[in-house]
């Protein structure tokens, strides 16, 4: 599977662009704030129905403009595929498979798989909880559509729960059975997720080790550990348990949405000892295993997306990420930015494989 051509219209800093791709590695250069990233962006887009940076589709649309579209041409088990996704302020998103509305934006996750490396990614260290198990999310929904379903339908039976909770406590009042309506498909979708994560985890470790250990040259001991209050009570104990918790803050205060990865340098937290270099080396080894492990269960290579990598890591790792990328042509598609046409020139011809070099 690769990306043949992508149209963009009101697309970030794009009136009206068309590119065309190589099926094999794709040079973007240009000065900052041409528009190399929003490339990359949409092709995200085409794969995941969102943005990789923006939360908000109006956000992505061009100053002055009340819509934006993306159109993308692929080349798929020997057949095209166009998928096209458009959005229109106060409006409701399309995507389209060949001219074809999907129902739902979940049925088109994880038929074209995209995984991207950016410098924001610091931010699966930095920040919390939330961006770690999005991060889990994204990988496994990928290859698993029930998981995708499970969580949409957990996240939804939570909110209301929670809305209930409010309304109980502005009214002054407390109904347990009301709750239990709830409660009881918060079990069986939280147990389901947790089994599944589990699963995950224990399959995806030995990947990342691998990755690290390549990159850093084995030098460090690395750790991930999957947190869940389910590791120790069963979902139906803990909502029980915590009821009276629950009533006094207003939200359901146990479950998977509570779920956590830790990740661990010299069995200490990564965040807090990690040099930079080791952070960021420590957030490439993730994504490259996010590749392989997509690429291992859906049966499809996905397209890599490298974003301004080769400016963010020494010489030394950019060797190493480049040996890695061009092992056995295992990583298909690769789209490249980078602000500096000579280094980027002089790296892929490293890679001895076809090639398309587009100047911003």
């Amino acid at each position: 599977m690769y990306l043949q051509e992508i149209k963009l219209i009101n697309f970030k800093n794009f009136e009206s662009q068309k590119f065309e791709f190589s099926p094999n590695i794709n040079c973007i250069v240009g000065n900052n704030g041409i528009g190399k990233t929003n490339i990359l962006d949409a092709i995200y887009y085409l794969s995941h129905c969102r943005s990789y940076f923006n939360t908000k589709d109006v956000i992505n649309i061009r100053f002055h403009e009340d819509f934006f579209s993306i159109e993308g041409n692929y080349k798929k088990d020997e057949e095209q595929e166009i998928i096209f996704c458009a959005y229109k302020k106060n409006e409701q998103k399309i995507v389209k498979k060949n001219a074809k509305i999907y129902k739902k934006l979940s049925y088109h996750v994880g038929q074209f798989p995209t995984v991207i490396i950016s410098p924001y990614d610091r931010d699966l260290i930095v920040e919390g909880s939330e961006v770690r198990r999005k991060f889990m999310d994204i990988i496994i929904s990928q290859s698993n559509p029930d998981y995708l379903q499970a969580i949409i339908r957990y996240n939804k039976i939570l909110t209301q729960r929670n809305t209930l909770l409010k309304f109980y406590h502005a009214q002054g009042v407390f109904d347990k059975e009301a709750l239990y309506i709830y409660d009881y498909e918060l079990i069986l979708l939280g147990q389901k997720i947790h089994t599944i994560r589990k699963q995950f985890i224990s399959d995806f470790i030995p990947i990342f080790l691998g990755y690290y250990q390549e990159l850093s040259s084995g030098n460090e001991e690395v750790c991930l550990n999957y947190e869940s209050q389910l590791n120790e009570n069963p979902m139906a104990e803990l909502l029980e348990k915590n009821i009276e918790k629950d009533r006094q803050a207003q939200y359901t205060t146990s479950g998977i949405h509570k779920d956590d990865l830790f990740f661990l340098l010299n069995q200490n937290a990564i965040k807090i000892i990690g040099s930079q270099g080791q952070q960021k080396t420590f957030v490439i080894a993730l994504k490259l295993s996010q590749f392989q492990y997509i690429k291992k269960q859906s049966k499809q290579t996905p397209i890599m997306l490298l974003d301004d990598i080769f400016d963010k890591l020494d010489e030394k790792r950019v060797e190493k990420l480049i040996k890695l990328v061009n092992e056995n042509g295992q990583f298909g598609q690769i789209f490249i930015t980078d602000t500096h046409a000579q280094r980027t020139r002089e790296i892929v011809e490293k890679i001895n494989q076809n090639h398309c070099f587009i100047e911003l």
